[in-house]
């Protein structure tokens, strides 16, 4: 009886413990809580010091996050997204299911960056990654005229997909329409996210991927293979810069704020260059892996104002789906 009464009491406690426990939900892309991604080091380290629950959701790519939130609403489970970019940012605040995050971050970005809702935690040149010893182009006009195939991502779920609609948008403005007639031919096929096009690549179904500068250093650390690069394009290379943003109705607002802080920690921002293969949106203190300093720099970065590129991502996606259905 004494056993059984103590096993009881054992149970009692553990029930305690864990109903006392605060959850933290993060709706996040399929990627980042891959067993590659940072997801697992990062719940690691940051359940280490929250004496929380971190749970991530995934959520197809980043384009779908928005799509989820938007359908959810203030019924979501999530307290904080993160993988939005400064594409869906204006379009994120508009549904006003987003809280002030009251950060003060010190951020090493090629760019200004100042958001009341939204902070980044890594960035990135698009680019298109091949095989160094494919002769690439030099801009969207060479690629087209060339025999080349690619693959690329759907702007209607994937923060790639939508990049590259703003990268042709901000680097040949009106004349962006013509530009993806011309490219239609060399699309051997557009993926949902950027895992399956980059896994198309890479079991050879087309020459070049879209994916970023950062890509080729995953090989190089990771497999000890430098035979990938990536092209830098002369009329720029668009960038992405990737945020997290505090769902309005959580009801975990504080642990919200202590998780967005933990991610740009030197802990968080030194797992993103070789898990995430992105740039930190901080330099942690002993500085980026070694490889990162072989990675192409391009000489021009493009990135279009959060309302500039919301104002253009539906006359930009009707060009791309009006080209691709001819």
């Amino acid at each position: 009886m004494k056993s059984l009464k103590f096993a009881a009491g054992l149970a009692f406690v553990a029930t305690s413990v864990a109903a006392e426990t605060p959850v933290l939900n993060v709706l996040t892309y399929d990627s980042f809580v891959s067993e590659w991604g940072p997801g697992p080091a990062i719940e690691t380290g940051f359940e280490a010091e929250c004496s929380c629950d971190l749970r991530f959701i995934p959520a197809g790519d980043g384009a779908a996050l928005l799509a989820r939130v938007q359908l959810e609403g203030a019924r979501t489970d999530a307290d904080v997204v993160l993988g939005l970019d400064t594409n869906l940012t204006a379009a994120a605040r508009e549904t006003g299911l987003f809280a002030p995050h009251g950060q003060a971050p010190e951020l090493d970005l090629p760019v200004a960056f100042e958001d009341a809702n939204f902070v980044p935690y890594d960035w990135g040149w698009f680019a298109f990654v091949h095989n160094r010893t494919l002769d690439a182009p030099k801009n969207f006009r060479d690629l087209a005229g060339s025999d080349l195939k690619i693959v690329i991502q759907d702007p209607r779920s994937s923060t790639p997909g939508l990049g590259l609609l703003m990268w042709v948008k901000a680097a040949y403005g009106d004349e962006a329409a013509q530009v993806w007639k011309d490219l239609a031919d060399n699309i051997v096929t557009v993926t949902p996210g950027w895992s399956e096009a980059y896994g198309m690549f890479l079991e050879g179904e087309a020459d070049m991927v879209l994916s970023y500068t950062t890509s080729p250093a995953y090989h190089l650390i990771s497999e000890q293979d430098d035979s990938k690069t990536a092209a830098v394009f002369d009329e720029g290379n668009y960038m992405q810069v990737e945020v997290m943003g505090k769902l309005a109705a959580s009801d975990q607002p504080e642990l919200a704020d202590r998780f967005m802080a933990y991610m740009l920690s030197d802990a968080a921002q030194a797992v993103l260059p070789t898990t995430n293969w992105m740039y930190p949106a901080h330099v942690p203190a002993d500085g980026l892996p070694k490889g990162f300093e072989t990675l192409v720099q391009p000489t021009k970065s493009l990135l279009l104002g959060a309302d500039e590129a919301e104002a253009l991502r539906a006359p930009a996606l009707e060009e791309w789906r009006a080209a691709l259905a001819r």
